[in-house]
């Protein structure tokens, strides 16, 4: 019997252990949170780095919270995040924008990760706007993978840089085109230059977090 109770004990101590080795990682995140926050630094920057999941390096975490706020204070940052929320903000009125999985509409809490819609390949690029269409297109081709090497690489300096890039394209194409045009396919592949360039910038940091 007192063996019974033994092993019963020493089950609901593995059990204690277990939970408690997975509650560490956030705890330490928490902790990490607050002693940047008592350091001075904002805290819906750390929410931006820290929303993106995945990561359970405190140090990389540190190192991209630092690198953003860097970024964030320049005025290629400050614009960059008023591209995107005006991005963001044309998508989430737009719930017809096609999506990959050839449904319709985003849906509440989808990521942008789950949503990400490439240009239409077929479309042709003609009139007014087909410029700045062009070349946000390409600064994407050219970002993307720019961004996606610099992280790999635990460079987060450069993934910022690489997003600098987009910020003329950015706003070059707000001020070339309307993005809800009466054309369908216009329509379709404008909103999906700007999903791309968001997904872009959220691989990075989730600058919906980033208050201004």
């Amino acid at each position: 019997m007192a063996g019974g109770d033994d092993e019963e004990k020493l089950e609901k101590h593995k059990i204690g252990l277990g939970l408690a080795f997975h509650a560490l990682p956030t705890f330490l995140a928490d902790r990490l949170k607050v002693q940047q926050r008592e350091a001075g630094v904002r805290h819906d920057l750390i929410d931006a780095v820290f929303a993106l999941g995945g990561e359970d390096d405190l140090v990389r975490l540190l190192a991209r919270v630092k690198a953003l706020q860097a970024f964030i204070t320049t005025e290629d940052g400050a614009n960059l995040l008023a591209g995107y929320k005006r991005a963001a903000n044309l998508l989430k009125a737009s719930p017809s924008a096609p999506s990959p999985r050839g449904g319709e509409g985003r849906g509440e809490g989808a990521s942008a990760s789950d949503t990400v819609v490439h240009p239409h390949p077929t479309l042709s690029l003609k009139g007014e706007g087909s410029d700045v269409e062009t070349a946000l297109l390409s600064a994407l081709n050219a970002a993307e993978p720019l961004a996606t090497a610099a992280i790999e690489a635990e460079d987060f300096a450069a993934a910022m840089s690489a997003l600098a890039s987009l910020r003329a394209p950015i706003d070059a194409f707000f001020e070339g085109v309307m993005v809800n045009d009466p054309d369908e396919e216009k329509r379709a592949f404008r909103l999906g230059l700007l999903d791309r360039f968001r997904v872009a910038v959220h691989n990075v940091a989730d600058f919906s977090k980033i208050e201004g």
